[in-house]
């Protein structure tokens, strides 16, 4: 599948998490990209393109600044694809919130016993 090609790229993925906390100018993005990655500004750019080109960011001019934000188009078609294997991990995924969930109510009732003056320790 072609998404999964687009985020095979580790900078691409790490600039859709950054879109994902909201709009971004380019400059931000690349600022951040070139912090984390050390790669120029004109590869920053071609990485924004590809996500724009595939469907996972959309750009708007605003002055002089273009800014950035997700496009959920391909991250749907994505999903819609991984949704044929969500059998494999949703049962792992259930028993570990009922675990967490159990740890939560023992660590509850414990704090609970400890709090009660009238139990002996």
């Amino acid at each position: 599948m072609q998404a999964f090609d687009v985020l095979g790229d580790p900078v691409r993925r790490r600039i859709l998490e950054l879109l994902a906390d909201g709009e971004q100018s380019s400059g931000a993005v690349t600022a951040v990209i070139r912090a984390e990655f050390g790669i120029s500004q004109p590869a920053v750019s071609q990485h924004l393109r590809v996500l724009r080109d595939n469907g996972f960011a959309t750009v708007r001019p605003d002055g002089a600044r273009r800014l950035y934000a997700v496009d959920d188009t391909a991250l749907r078609e994505a999903d819609a694809w991984l949704g044929r294997f969500r059998r494999f991990w949703t049962p792992h995924l259930d028993a570990l919130a009922t675990e967490v969930a159990r740890g939560k109510r023992q660590r509850r009732l414990a704090a609970r016993d400890d709090d009660d003056p009238g139990v002996d320790p």
